[in-house]
């Protein structure tokens, strides 16, 4: 059966918050699998979390469909100046590299496609669409480093992404790395 065109959609701020109901279940079944194997216990602190992020400025949520089945979703805010993300990084840094506006860096902190679904470019439609007319310098993300997720490794690799950093943002959670992706030039924010 062939699959009906790839349809992207985007909110912005608390309007994300109205789409728990799709991304809930595509996290459910995405996060279960390695390297990552969530739980209750990793579902409920991602509920927390993104009841929480989505009242942050400029929050974006891309959600991609084949037809009407949703098959993949983005999620993600420019970083805030209080922000912690940088703070939990093994590496030393500089002022300089975290210093933060609220429009300087995109932390994006989901980024998930459905097993069928992958190797197609559906990940790369949807980050393109989550930067389109932010007008952010950079765009940083946290991933895994086992090999399960080398294929999402190599895409970021191939996006323009490095690696700037190890992070554990708690003593009980697993390694991640830091990348880190420098725009070329800021595309100007378009309000739609």
């Amino acid at each position: 059966m062939e699959c009906p065109p790839v349809t992207v959609e985007r909110w912005e701020g608390l309007e994300c918050a109205a789409q728990l109901d799709v991304v809930l279940p595509m996290y459910k079944e995405i996060w279960v699998e390695p390297p990552y194997c969530e739980g209750v216990k990793e579902i409920a602190e991602f509920l927390d979390r993104f009841a929480q992020e989505v009242f942050l400025p400029r929050a974006r949520l891309v959600i991609t469909r084949c037809g009407d089945v949703p098959i993949g979703y983005a999620f993600g805010y420019p970083l805030p100046p209080d922000t912690g993300w940088w703070k939990a990084m093994d590496e030393e840094t500089t002022p300089e590299f975290t210093a933060e506006t609220g429009e300087r860096t995109l932390g994006i902190v989901e980024l998930a496609v459905r097993t069928k679904w992958r190797r197609q470019g559906i990940a790369a439609l949807m980050h393109a669409h989550l930067l389109e007319g932010l007008g952010v310098e950079r765009v940083t993300l946290a991933m895994r480093p086992e090999a399960e997720a080398a294929p999402a490794h190599a895409a970021y690799a191939a996006w323009g992404y490095r690696q700037v950093g190890h992070w554990r943002p708690a003593e009980e959670e697993a390694v991640s790395h830091i990348m880190l992706l420098t725009l070329p030039v800021a595309v100007p924010r378009v309000d739609r």
